[in-house]
This record gives structure tokens, sequence and C-alpha cells, in this order.
């Protein structure tokens, strides 16, 4: 479910790379101590696979929503693919095997149709996030509440962005800069629309214990929630900090001081976002993904502030695509 498709490319300098635009399974988090509640006055959803195991139902009960939910993804065959590149029916089983996984405390407990299943939602609302999933184009990380990336698994849910696996490769790059200089490790980055906070928990575990720290911000209330939950889910609370608020006005004390700044910001054009994916059209966050008119808007401001942001030998990466340009990482010191 990738908003853009194409190669990757590391422009050498930053003034090079602005000619480019016109300017017309993986192992579970782990806490000893249970997440608090966020900040905001938006309760996070819990994902599914952590919902306690209090519903059962008979096995001939969950065999039968079974051959019911995998009729109706085989149902679908191409349709998806052929109107919007969305999922095909391979996709929506695989995506089933998976729902059933985190639904079902242990499928192998039963044998017999008569025996009870143990589960995390009742046989019902098996149902009704099924047919969300396949008749609404609900995105499956939306239906089972999270999204694996990298080695994280991040609650996500309607108001915040899913992780795309591209945004890895900020990580990647951070991780490479910082190995080599002290200063960059040992200095307060900023991500900026942090969305699920993703790259602000994978940055803030790259710069490790004795390094520094993440201030990670959104103006979403909903994003700031769900980050925060997530980084509790990781005991990064020390570590990072969440603040609610635009691209860099909740940094108003960091000014000249970040050692760092990477962010995934809008850069779809606006005309385009009718054209995506249902299932990020239709669900996912407009102000998580419209840049305007030519996709550049939040782009340029973040280059704007980089410069007063950032300390002397700062570093900063965005992940911008421009005028159906393939994807770019802007990469510069300071």
């Amino acid at each position: 479910m990738k908003l853009t498709l194409g190669i990757v490319n590391r422009p050498h300098s930053f003034p090079k790379l602005l000619n480019c635009f016109s300017f017309d399974s993986l192992g579970r988090p782990f806490c000893s101590s249970a997440p608090s509640s966020s900040p905001s006055c938006v309760k996070p959803q819990v994902p599914l696979y952590l919902r306690p195991p209090i519903y059962s139902t008979k096995l001939c009960d969950l065999k039968k929503w079974h051959d019911w939910a995998k009729g109706l993804s085989f149902s679908i065959g191409s349709t998806f693919v052929q109107s919007d590149n969305g999922p095909d029916s391979s996709m929506l089983c695989r995506e089933l095997k998976w729902f059933m996984e985190d639904a079902v405390e242990d499928l192998s407990l039963a044998t017999e149709d008569d025996e009870e299943v143990t589960m995390r939602v009742d046989v019902e609302e098996l149902y009704s996030l099924w047919k969300q999933r396949v008749q609404e184009r609900r995105p499956f990380q939306y239906v089972v509440g999270c999204e694996h990336w990298r080695d994280l698994i991040l609650s996500v849910q309607e108001g915040v962005l899913i992780p795309r696996p591209e945004t890895q490769l900020l990580v990647d790059i951070v991780s490479d800069v910082v190995s080599g200089n002290e200063d960059l490790r040992s200095g307060v980055w900023a991500d900026l629309g942090t969305g699920s906070g993703a790259l602000a928990i994978s940055i803030g575990r790259v710069l490790g214990k004795e390094g520094g720290r993440v201030i990670a911000t959104d103006l979403s209330p909903v994003a700031v929630a769900v980050a925060t939950y997530n980084v509790q889910r990781y005991c990064l609370q020390d570590k990072i900090d969440l603040r609610e608020g635009s691209w860099f006005e909740p940094l108003k004390d960091m000014e000249g001081k970040l050692a760092g700044l990477v962010s995934n910001p809008p850069y779809i054009p606006s005309e385009d976002i009718s054209g995506l994916q249902a299932e990020v059209g239709r669900h996912e966050p407009r102000l998580a993904l419209d840049g305007g008119i030519e996709g550049t808007n939040a782009l340029l401001h973040l280059c704007d502030g980089a410069g007063i942001m950032l300390k002397p030998g700062g570093f900063f990466a965005f992940e911008p695509v421009a005028n159906n340009h393939p994807l770019l990482l802007i990469l510069a010191h300071l």
C-alpha cells in the first residue's frame, strides 16, 4: 500500500536536489509497566493482538466465519488491482490469516467442532471487521490496530498515517551518520509530523541509552496520543518527548540547538489525492497526505526552518515526492 513507487536517490548536495523541483513478523514490543494514559484527551485504541482473550465461540462457528471471509476475499479477484492498484484476492487471504492469528488466542487447543475457542473479539465483530476490510476498503492495519515496521509493532488507527516501508531508509541513514559522529549521536533530534512515532522511536533506539534524545511533534492530537502510546510500549518515555503543534511551533525553545531533523511530510499534490488507492485516499488522514498544489508546501516550510533550528554541523533528512518524481531523500549538513 505504498503511496509511491520509484528509485531511491541520494543527492550529494541540497542545491542540486532543489533543481529537481518545480516550485510553481517481528518481535512484539515489550515494557515492564503498562502504558500510562496519553497527555492528549484522545484515548489510543489497543491493537487487536494486545486485547485480553475474554471472548469465546465454538470452533464450528469460527470455521463458518472463516469460510465466509475467505469466500468474500476470493470474490474480489483482481477488481481492486484494476481499479486503483489495490489488493487482490491472494493478498486479502494472506491478511485473513494474519487477522486470525491476532484475533484467536490459540486455535490449536480446539479440535472438535463443539469445543470453545478463546478469542480477543467476539465472532460478530469478526464479521463486521472483515466487511470493513473488503467492502469499505478499510486498511488492514486499521482493522488489526497495528503495523509491523522494521523491528517494531506500532499501534495505528484512523487519524494516524500508516508508516511506509520506504521510510525505514531514513533510519538507516541516521544510523550511518551518528555512528561516526559523537556530536550528532549525543545531540537532540526532532521528528516533525511524527504520526505513529515510528521515526522517533527508531532514532531513539539508534542513539542508544548514552546518546541524545528525540523531540517528536505532530499537529494531530490523535497522532500525538498514538505516538505516546507507542513510545511507552517501548519504554522510551525518558528518551522521546512528544509535543503537539505544527512543525517547528513546539520547538521554539530549541532554535539553533538541534543536532538533527527528520520528517516524512505530506507530499502528494492536492489534485492527486482522489486518485490514490482507496485504502489510502478514503481512510488515511488527508493532513498527512496533501502537500498542496505541487506537493511541496510542507517540504519548503521545513527547508526554510531547518537553518534556524539546527546547530552548526547539524543534519537533516526528509522524504518528499514532487511532480511525480521518484522517491527522493534530502540530505544536508549545515
